[in-house]
């Protein structure tokens, strides 16, 4: 019989963790509550415009930017694992916490294009270093018998996080008063930096006699041989739909509700059904919801509920939990895309939050079973290789696609063109919005070089809106009725179904055939 299968009591399986599974979850707290609370507001702060104090970035650049910087922090733990094996887990979070602290300082008095760009490659660079760390030392200070609610408790701790983050932020910022994400975020991580130096003691580092290249290069091979493992492999391919879709939540959904729900509205109607529930959305200074408010249920829904669904599953296969989180999160993602009604916004958020608890840390327990020992922050690196792809392929589809399906923008211009109207800026000068931004044209519609232009986003919509003869909600109305905009929530059901079919036959077909052959 299985030792995990065996029934512990609540108080005992709480009890089998030592301290330095706490500390790591603490770290996990704080770092994430850094993370999160930037980047609840990054996918509306980029393509904010520019009146509202924000980046003015098209979509598909703002895409771009969390799809490639994201990426690559994901993929990096491949290499910052064994880094971090090699010169210690202690100096390797000061090299991060001090990374961040810089990163997040300077991330919010950036406003090119470029320049935020690399700072926020710069910040990916410490966050990387810090990602491996935590989930070696909780892999590490679990075994068989309660590494399930292990990742549970951890996976509980990275929502406590990721939702106070969100939380205060949302409260603090007003319309248009990003840059108190940066200084909370920077604040954060330095409480943490201080809490490492003085209260969490290092690993002894093992001597193997190789310098720091070798150590790298190896950590490829034995990644390479950890994929050779076909049954890991074809999971972790299955697994970047989960992360296509779960990063849905915060590279497009913000914005689509930002583009398309009236706040006012939506407050008031989830108001009426319940008073506390409006008081989680809004700042409490306007009867106004704020989007990363909305998306941060994800998290308080998390915390309420990850305790309660680990102990549940604690016996479930994990490919199984993980089909069923896969059903729910394929519900949930559909439902907050079809309506502008904000209560079924947020049953749409609260549904996937069930399916993705049941889900990933099911798959972040299977990852540190197969863990060789020693090895443990080098294999938990490959838990990352579905989410760098999956973070890419999120970026696209919030940018590319949602750029040409469902931006607000993006559609009144073709309402425009539609119209025959000519759009003009401040200064007369006829315009046109492109994947870089609004261009100078000519009367012949080409892009006249060289030429400032002086319009941003509500000005252009507004313009529309009044050569329609309506106000900007009227208008707001009128292209989503027209043009739909959400559709583009059938690409990600899709995704959401194609993923729960792979991960039916993975565990029906394709691993009884391997184990079949194996005997």
């Amino acid at each position: 019989m299985n030792k995990e299968n065996k029934k512990i009591g609540f108080i005992e399986l709480m009890k089998s963790f030592p301290k330095r599974f706490w500390m790591a979850s603490v770290f996990e707290l704080l770092e994430r509550f850094a993370w999160y609370g930037m980047f609840a507001i990054l996918a509306i702060y980029l393509v904010a415009s520019k009146d509202k104090n924000g980046l003015g970035f098209t979509d598909e650049q703002g895409g771009k930017i969390i799809g490639d910087i994201t990426a690559l922090l994901y993929f990096l733990p491949l290499i910052t694992g064994a880094i971090a094996d090699k010169i210690g887990y202690k100096t390797s979070l000061i090299i991060s916490f001090v990374t961040l602290a810089i990163g997040y300082g300077t991330l919010g008095y950036v406003h090119s294009y470029w320049a935020f760009y690399f700072v926020f490659l710069f910040l990916a660079l410490g966050a990387a270093m810090f990602k491996p760390v935590a989930s070696a030392i909780v892999t590490r200070t679990t075994d068989e018998n309660n590494s399930s609610m292990g990742f549970g408790v951890f996976y509980m701790m990275v929502n406590i996080g990721g939702w106070i983050g969100p939380f205060i932020v949302g409260k603090l910022r007003g319309e248009d008063n990003w840059i108190v994400a940066f200084h909370m975020a920077t604040g954060v991580i330095l409480v943490n930096l201080l809490f490492n130096i003085f209260f969490f003691k290092g690993d002894k580092i093992e001597k193997t006699g190789k310098s720091l290249g070798e150590t790298i290069k190896q950590s490829f091979i034995n990644i390479w041989e950890a994929l050779q493992d076909s049954k890991l492999t074809v999971l972790l391919f299955i697994m970047i739909g989960f992360w296509t879709l779960f990063n849905q939540l915060f590279y497009t959904l913000p914005k689509f509700i930002q583009d398309w729900v009236d706040l006012k509205h939506l407050f008031n109607s989830v108001n009426n059904f319940s008073p506390i529930l409006a008081s989680l959305i809004s700042d409490g200074k306007e009867a106004i919801a704020k989007p990363e408010l909305l998306v941060n249920l994800d998290a308080f829904a998390i915390i309420i509920l990850q305790m309660l669904i680990s102990y549940i599953i604690i016996k479930w296969k994990p490919v199984n939990a993980m089909i069923i989180g896969f059903i729910i999160v394929s519900i949930g993602i559909g439902l907050t895309f079809y309506y502008r009604d904000g209560l079924f916004i947020i049953l749409g958020i609260i549904i996937f939050a069930i399916g993705e608890m049941t889900a990933n840390p099911k798959f972040s327990a299977y990852i540190a079973e197969i863990s060789p020992k020693g090895k443990e922050a080098l294999y938990m690196g490959t838990y990352f290789l579905p989410v760098f792809v999956g973070n890419k392929i999120a970026g696209y589809l919030s940018g590319d696609v949602y750029g040409k399906m469902s931006a607000k923008i993006a559609l009144a211009q073709k309402e425009a063109l539609s119209k025959g109207f000519e759009m003009v800026d401040k200064n007369g000068q006829l315009v046109h919005y492109t994947k870089t931004g609004f261009k100078a044209i000519d009367k012949a519609g080409k892009i006249i070089k060289d030429v400032k232009v002086d319009i941003t986003k509500n000005d252009y919509i507004q313009q529309v809106a009044d050569k329609m003869h309506m106000n900007t909600n009227q208008f707001t109305d009128y292209l989503w009725h027209t043009y739909h905009p959400n559709q583009i929530l059938y690409i990600f059901v899709a995704i959401g179904l194609l993923t729960l079919f792979a991960l039916v036959f993975y565990d029906k077909v394709f691993v009884k055939r391997l184990n079949n052959r194996n005997k």
